[in-house]
């Protein structure tokens, strides 16, 4: 059994190839995929355990296991709040067959998901990307749409603390364009094609009444559904897409607030990734179509992007 760690996953990156590997699995029937998320009693503690496990027969399966502590960053050996690993096996014997850092997994896995929906979803002519956020996936959500548009000009960063927005423009200034923090969030909004967001918000941050024709917004964070990330407005503006209806309907708040408002029922989620794929739904429809596109991840993506890391770590393959 291979052991992957996060530099050899990060070593192994193609935004480019990553994005292929997951349009092509999407083309394919949905695994079979479940989610347990396990939270702490003690009070006030927002300590969680995550698993994700997903098996496509024949072929492979594999399990998610991640743990979050957001306290240990103010510990005093200053751990990551989030923590985790992934299990491969194979799908004709099930054998181990490697083991992945699973941090390093789903910022690639994330990234690629997030690339994958603005590649169906997007304007082709985006020249403005707005960067909601400034934790580590951030940057990799960035690079994966930078390497798919090239269009991009130039992109903006906000983020509640700008030191830390400072940090990642200056850590980002390899990208080969402007890189900019925005300190003004409202303008940053009204003047990017493309917005992505990956907070842990419980009050939305994006304002339906901000977004203009043409808009694309995709949503990372909001994974419980008590976290908000995008407001009611921003759904009655905007057609909702999702990665996949068995990961968002039931627990993003970004999807379960409106519904549960009435703004919206499930009925109204335009497509998943899956019909997206397959070409059951066309994606954008016009130039002035406002999009939202919901991250609600899921057990699948995980092992769609675990094989393809497996298989570029075994051929020597370097991103």
């Amino acid at each position: 059994m291979r052991i992957l760690s996060a530099a050899d996953i990060l070593g192994a990156s193609d935004y480019p190839a990553l994005v292929e590997a997951l349009r092509n699995a999407h083309r394919e029937p949905p695994p079979m995929a479940e989610r347990t998320l396990m939270r702490s009693s003690g009070r006030g503690s927002d300590s969680g355990f995550l698993i994700w496990p997903a098996w496509r027969e024949g072929a492979a399966l594999g399990i998610k296991i991640i743990t979050i502590f957001p306290d240990n960053p103010q510990r005093a050996a200053a751990l990551p709040a989030v923590q985790g690993v992934y299990q491969l096996f194979d799908g004709e014997t099930g054998t181990p067959v490697a083991m992945l850092d699973g941090i390093a997994l789903t910022f690639l896995k994330t990234a690629a998901d997030s690339a994958l929906g603005a590649d169906y979803l997007a304007r082709r002519d985006v020249d403005t990307m707005l960067m909601v956020g400034a934790g580590a996936l951030a940057p990799h959500l960035v690079r994966a749409h930078v390497a798919l548009r090239p269009a991009i000009g130039q992109v903006l960063i906000w983020n509640r603390s700008p030191a830390r927005a400072e940090a990642m423009a200056a850590g980002l200034g390899d990208l080969g364009r402007p890189v900019a923090v925005a300190h003004d969030l409202e303008a940053a909004v009204r003047a990017a094609g493309l917005i992505t967001c990956a907070t842990g918000a419980r009050a939305p941050l994006i304002r339906g009444v901000w977004l203009t024709p043409g808009t694309h917004v995709y949503l990372v964070g909001g994974f419980t559904s008590e976290m908000r990330e995008a407001d009611d407005e921003a759904v009655r503006h905007g057609t909702l897409f999702v990665d996949s209806r068995a990961f968002t309907i039931d627990h993003c708040g970004d999807v379960t607030g409106p519904i549960s408002a009435g703004i919206i029922t499930a009925d109204d989620i335009a497509a998943d990734l899956f019909d997206l794929a397959a070409g059951r739904h066309p994606g954008r429809r016009d130039d002035r179509e406002i999009t939202l596109y919901k991250n609600g991840g899921g057990g699948h993506l995980d092992l769609f992007i675990a094989c393809a890391l497996f298989e570029r770590c075994k051929s020597g393959t370097r991103g």
